[in-house]
């Protein structure tokens, strides 16, 4: 039975290699990318954000992190599910425990920043309510073109 857990230093390379996989498959990796793999706990850890593996027969097939930003939001990053396990519902499990923990720490909303091309994430960002808001500057990256919002206190999980 899959279950999600936090980071812990094993972990590490797993967040890396799903998520290198994404990104070099679709876009091609940029330099906040880079920082966040060589300093995953200093980045997402250190400010008061968390890490999340979905663990299935002790192998992890998926993964997000969540970012503070400022007192009542966090950003969703890093999104990325085994190739060969998507369409489990490993997503669902993450975006379940990524909203139950921004809540818990009494963030009032989540963003994200994505892009369009990115079809299946799109639609599980929907079906738990994120709807498009204008792109701010400041992401650091060239592949977005969506930037994404959901306020946790209107949100009861997914639609």
């Amino acid at each position: 039975m899959p279950e999600v857990v936090t980071y812990r230093a094993e972990f590490r390379q797993h967040f890396e290699r799903l998520n290198r996989e994404w990104i070099e498959r679709h876009f091609g990796l940029e330099p906040p990318d880079l920082e966040v793999f060589g300093d995953p706990e200093g980045h997402i850890i250190a400010p008061g954000g968390q890490i999340f593996f979905v663990l299935d027969d002790a192998a992890v097939q998926g993964t997000c992190a969540l970012v503070p930003h400022g007192g009542d939001s966090f950003e969703l990053v890093k999104m990325a599910v085994e190739p060969a396990a998507r369409g489990r519902g490993y997503g669902d499990l993450l975006m379940r425990a990524a909203i139950d923990f921004a809540r818990r720490a009494g963030a009032r909303r989540l963003t994200l920043v994505s892009n369009t091309a990115l079809e299946s994430a799109i639609r599980l960002y929907r079906k738990y309510g994120f709807v498009a808001v204008p792109i701010h500057a400041g992401h650091g990256y060239e592949r977005v073109d969506i930037q994404m919002e959901v306020d946790l206190t209107e949100v009861n999980g997914e639609r």
